[in-house]
């Protein structure tokens, strides 16, 4: 079992809280440069929101700024694991002997078209909700720091919550459901201070945690975070490179604007009471995945 390589190791539940503690530190320092950005003369307007002041920066060195720090911080998961743990990330990876990049790959192409094809449908049936926005060479630019640093961001979020907390949470409570509902409850709620929080609401958090609840549970069945990592990385590559809007957290130069009003319910209908309980089922028939009852909420 995915959760229980934990206990194969003499890594008390402190190390962890220390670990997360060290991998904070990092992403801290590597907000040093977008803080540096924003303070430049020109950007900076006296008692202003930083936030606001972000967005006077050019979008693809916005969204580099906004990324670097998630880089730094795989540095520090890497430290912490390897030095403070004394694991390998295989380890907090998946249960296999090595990691299976074929399921990564599947989840990400599978998701990626369901992606495109919802911005497709959505832009034939209401194409005034969208403005086109494409100019091939900041697009080009957007390419690349994309496909370089988006993946790195989302793999980090997979390796936090669905591998490292997940798996300290399972050596601390022995058993499989308190990790996975804490470790999303977390995960939702460090959105918190996303601007689409301030947008739609506090219901938005029933959608992150949701997400984090989905991944959490493709993780468990999976035996390790394969799926998780090439899910979260389509959503987030193919949303940057597709489609942005004023209020999203990444501003990007997408090939589409989105200028329609969000709603909230559509979106925790469509995602959480359809897609992801049908990409569970995909997931389930491709992998043989058995034992539902024992792998979400058994002790060990």
């Amino acid at each position: 079992m995915f959760l229980k390589q934990a206990l194969h190791y003499n890594n008390p539940f402190w190390m962890y809280l220390l670990g997360s503690f060290v991998i904070i530190i990092f992403n801290v320092l590597g907000q040093l440069p977008l803080t540096y950005a924003i303070m430049q003369e020109g950007v900076v307007s006296p008692g202003g929101d930083p936030m606001e002041m972000m967005r006077n920066i050019d979008k693809n060195l916005q969204l580099f700024l906004l990324l670097i720090p998630f880089a730094i911080g795989f540095l520090g998961l890497w430290l912490v694991v390897q030095k403070l743990h004394e694991r390998s990330l295989i380890s907090i990876t998946t249960s296999r002997e090595k990691v299976d990049w074929n399921r990564t790959l599947f989840a990400f192409l599978i998701w990626s078209g369901v992606t495109v094809l919802l911005v497709a449908v959505d832009y034939t049936i209401s194409p005034d909700s969208y403005e086109w926005n494409f100019n091939l060479k900041r697009f080009a630019v957007l390419f690349v720091i994309g496909v370089l640093l988006i993946p790195i961001q989302t793999s980090l979020e997979e390796y936090i919550f669905r591998g490292y907390l997940m798996q300290g949470f399972g050596g601390l409570f022995k058993n499989t459901w308190a990790p996975l509902v804490l470790t999303s409850l977390i995960f939702g709620c460090l959105h918190l201070f996303n601007p689409e929080v301030e947008k739609l609401g506090y219901g938005i958090l029933v959608y992150y945690i949701g997400t984090g609840l989905f991944l959490g549970i493709m993780t468990l069945m999976d035996e390790g975070i394969e799926l998780a990592l090439g899910f979260h990385a389509a959503n987030n590559l193919v949303t940057a490179l597709l489609v942005t809007s004023s209020w999203t957290a990444f501003q990007t130069e997408s090939v589409l604007i989105d200028v329609s009003e969000p709603s909230l319910g559509a979106e925790l209908i469509v995602s959480l009471l359809l897609f992801y309980p049908l990409f569970l089922l995909l997931m389930s028939k491709k992998y043989g995945w058995s034992h539902w009852k024992s792998k979400l909420i058994s002790k060990f």
